[in-house]
């Protein structure tokens, strides 16, 4: 689950770390006395949206003197007027795709002097089963560009369970971007910090892109990118209430609401399977034979009839399903109960697409019959291979 840079923020500051003072803009005439609370003479407007990249983003139908989603203002009544200008507006950036996201929340914060830009995050490292931090002195890029044309800039290492973070960590951290003197402290205590609200919260990756040095000499978290396991979120009530439903796709949260794996793609096949290795080997064989997935879609070993028959809903819910693949290899899932949920969702609503379906294992030739039985025009595939060339066929033409 992803959250907003305020709100990131806002926990950070809770476990002490170092970051400028802002408010929340829900409404334009919110604007004004919202930047009037702050001290100024330099406000930043910052989008609020879940994607990278605002402050290149451009919004829909941007006129020429409007330069992203992250601007700075030198007035109040500067900073309400850019509030207004992007509130409700469609942001474009590099991680939203063409489509672009709607900004339905506006924060203002005071403005820093800026020394230089450093980059620092922590993420979980899935190789090594550990917490690990990623450290550049190039703060303010695209990481992955860094990553791309200079590796040699980034310094990474995982930090050992066993014995903990340990103030070497925060030293490494310190001398790989270049910190000297008090600076080095400052990094240490940040560091420590980082790593505390990292664990507790149960969050996969914490960004701060970038974490700044003042001229005065202090560090502080500029902008911060946070995102938390889906699995651990039972125990953190607090941190569901700042989901924000508005960003995400409407049918990933549909399918979340009933324990489905669910990814929207921008392919033109539907495919529903159980197991993620046989979803993605579907997905693989799809894109062989000339197709793209519109979706990855895992119902899960132990699906019931109501759940295949929303998974179904969610398929045929998207517009750019030209045609539906189900692949089921039966163990602990039933291929009965699959084609009772296939059958159900069919005459709930309707069938506008071509549908095969290949099914294998336990109660397949219960499964099987109860589709032919169906009175359904469903197409039949023997095995994955045939199953994926036909519904590309009837896709295709």
């Amino acid at each position: 689950m992803n959250i907003h840079e305020y709100q990131a923020k806002a926990l950070l500051r809770e476990y002490g770390a170092p970051v400028s003072d802002g408010r929340i803009v829900l409404k334009a005439d919110e604007a004004k006395s919202a930047a009037g609370e702050l001290g100024g003479p330099l406000w930043v407007v910052k989008s609020q949206i879940h994607a990278g990249g605002r402050g290149k983003g451009k919004f829909v139908e941007a006129s020429a003197g409007e330069k992203g989603g992250v601007r700075l203002a030198k007035s109040v009544a500067e900073a309400e007027e850019l509030a207004k200008q992007m509130l409700g507006r469609t942001l474009v950036t590099h991680q939203t795709g063409p489509a672009g996201k709607q900004v339905n929340r506006i924060y203002i914060e005071d403005g820093s002097d800026i020394e230089r830009e450093l980059y620092l995050a922590l993420l979980v490292d899935r190789a090594t089963s550990r917490v690990s931090f990623v450290v550049s002195t190039e703060g303010g890029m695209d990481i992955e560009e860094v990553a791309e044309h200079t590796p040699e800039k980034i310094v990474s290492f995982s930090v050992d369970p066993a014995s903990g973070l340990s103030d070497f960590h925060g030293r490494r951290v310190a001398f790989a971007l270049g910190l000297q003197g008090a600076l080095v402290k400052q990094c240490v205590s940040l560091v420590k910090l980082l790593y505390k609200a990292f664990l507790e919260k149960d969050m996969e990756m914490l960004e701060i892109n970038p974490l700044i040095v003042t001229p005065q000499g202090q560090i502080k978290v500029l902008d911060a990118k946070v995102s938390f396991d889906n699995n651990a979120l039972y125990r953190h009530p607090e941190i569901m209430a700042l989901r924000d439903e508005t960003e995400e796709d409407s049918k990933e949260l549909a399918a979340s609401k009933f324990d489905l794996n669910y990814i929207a793609l921008d392919g033109e096949i539907g495919c529903m399977v159980n197991g993620a290795g046989l979803a993605m080997a579907t997905m693989d064989i799809i894109k062989l034979y000339g197709a793209e997935p519109a979706n990855f879609l895992d119902v899960g070993g132990g699906a019931t009839k109501e759940k295949v028959t929303e998974a179904f809903k969610i398929i045929t819910s998207d517009p750019n399903v030209k045609g539906i693949l189900v692949n089921i290899f039966g163990g602990i899932m039933r291929c009965d109960i699959i084609a009772e949920g296939i059958i159900a969702a069919v005459k709930e609503v309707g069938l506008q697409v071509p549908l095969v379906v290949r099914l294998e294992g336990t109660n397949v030739e219960q499964g099987k019959e109860i589709i032919a039985n169906s009175g359904l025009n469903v197409i039949a595939g023997d095995n994955l291979s045939d199953a994926a060339q036909k519904i590309v066929k009837a896709v295709k033409g």
